[in-house]
């Protein structure tokens, strides 16, 4: 087939669904039936459909087909989304806050600026932290159940700083990564952008298959294993100590270095120690303020075994050279006056209860979620369509994720995942009763 022609046959199905001509949802021609009505061979049509496919214009699902997306909303609502209209309740992104924080901010802006090193503020400063910064971080850690010195302490400019670094100085191009079949969508955009393999795990009730972790390992040379084992994104499981136990062993027989990574760790309350604390000389544990704190104070903590230390600390400075000193000031006086610790508290009683929010204004859907957790897990039937609910909502006003964005195997379920923390109680309430009402007229009818 000519270039042209294959080219002419992007072009056309493209623009029918930009025309709305190919309607949101539609199911298009297997890739044979495309070959069989165009007169071109399959392997072509496969082309065409994955041209489409890249261009964000269809999906593909396994056992099911290609399908038309809804270009009305961004696709899958992930780490890509564009900023929310302010009519718009967002439901994707979570970014939790209590009454009384920005007074917080302004009382620590006073004492920062009346201490005596304020100077020293201004300067360069050491690539992963100051001593006595580090320090903070090592006290505050010890309350998660990781006893550790300063020396074995990054500060990094947020948590998915961290991952970046750890990337960066662990891994190659083409490296095997043993990852969720579900997992957070910025370890994703980092696999993307460093070109690594991701090889997904299966799902059980309560944290990965590790027989299909361990036969992996046995196949393949996999050089990374990246988890949440406290507090999973987007499934919300714990994993068990035995469990843990268990993919420590496996990653000490077969070699790879374990990324643990622990932003909503702090919102379980006594969770079997982290691996971190268990093996720290095979893991690199990566956490932050954000969640715990404010998603604008971007302040993230790496703890690493000795020999990484070095390479890390070269990320560092490749990337930011350091974190910036005025929000580590604030966040170690936060660290060490008890304000992280009680805000941590605050805001576990508050996912708590809008978790139970969630479930009084879902109940009887298959909703899933830690009783704890600031997001939610909606799975909808085989046959339903996530990006059609999602356009939905849209019009009106609501905006939700899909499983895309965390999607690492081939097969993408039907499922919304609902952040829960980022608009008031009363509002959230009245947008989970429209969310209901949308799922049970579109999904379960």
């Amino acid at each position: 087939m000519a270039a042209s022609r294959y080219k002419q046959l992007v072009d056309a199905l493209a623009s029918g669904i930009r025309s709305g001509e190919l309607a949101a949802g539609v199911r298009l021609p297997t890739h044979r039936g495309l070959a069989a009505r165009e007169g071109i061979a399959v392997v072509t049509a496969t082309r065409v459909y994955a041209e489409l496919e890249a261009m964000g214009l269809v999906s593909r699902e396994q056992g099911r087909g290609t399908f038309v997306r809804d270009i009305a909303v961004p696709a899958g609502h992930g780490i890509d989304q564009q900023a929310v209209a302010t009519d718009t309740v967002d439901l994707s992104f979570n970014y939790p806050s209590l009454p009384g924080q920005a007074d917080l901010l302004r009382q620590a802006l006073r004492e920062v600026a009346a201490s005596g090193d304020l100077d020293s503020l201004l300067r360069y400063q050491p690539h992963r932290g100051r001593p006595q910064d580090r320090a903070s971080v090592a006290r505050h850690l010890r309350r998660r159940g990781i006893t550790t010195d300063a020396d074995r302490i990054l500060l990094t400019s947020g948590a998915q700083h961290g991952l970046a670094v750890t990337v960066m100085a662990a891994l190659n191009a083409g490296d095997v990564v043993a990852v969720d079949a579900l997992t957070y969508p910025g370890f994703k955009v980092l696999a993307h952008a460093f070109h690594l393999d991701l090889e997904p795990i299966p799902a059980t009730t309560d944290g990965p298959d590790l027989d299909a972790l361990e036969k992996l390992c046995a196949t393949r040379p996999v050089r990374a294993i990246y988890t949440m084992p406290t507090l999973h994104n987007p499934l919300g499981w714990v994993m068990p100590a035995t469990d843990r136990a268990r993919l420590i062993e496996i990653a000490r027989r077969y070699g790879p270095l374990i990324i643990e990574d622990a932003p909503y760790a702090y919102l379980v309350e006594n969770p079997p120690p982290p691996l971190a604390a268990t093996a720290p000389d095979i893991t690199v544990y990566v956490s932050g303020l954000s969640k715990s704190i404010a998603t604008g104070l971007r302040v993230g903590f790496v703890v690493a075994p000795p020999s990484r230390v070095p390479s890390l600390e070269r990320a560092i400075r490749a990337t930011t050279w350091n974190t910036p000193a005025l929000t580590t000031a604030i966040a170690c006086r936060w660290l060490d006056d008890g304000t992280v610790e009680r805000l941590e508290a605050e805001k576990r009683e508050d996912a708590r209860a809008r978790q139970a929010l969630a479930g009084q204004e879902l109940a009887g859907l298959p909703l899933i979620g830690h009783p704890s957790s600031y997001f939610a897990w909606l799975p909808l039937p085989d046959d339903a369509r996530a990006d059609r609910l999602t356009a939905t909502l849209a019009r009106q006003h609501i905006s939700v994720s899909t499983a895309e964005p965390f999607t690492t195997s081939t097969h993408t379920p039907q499922a919304l995942r609902l952040a829960l923390g980022s608009t008031d109680p009363d509002r959230l309430r009245s947008t989970l009763r429209t969310v209901r009402r949308v799922a049970i007229e579109d999904a379960y009818a």
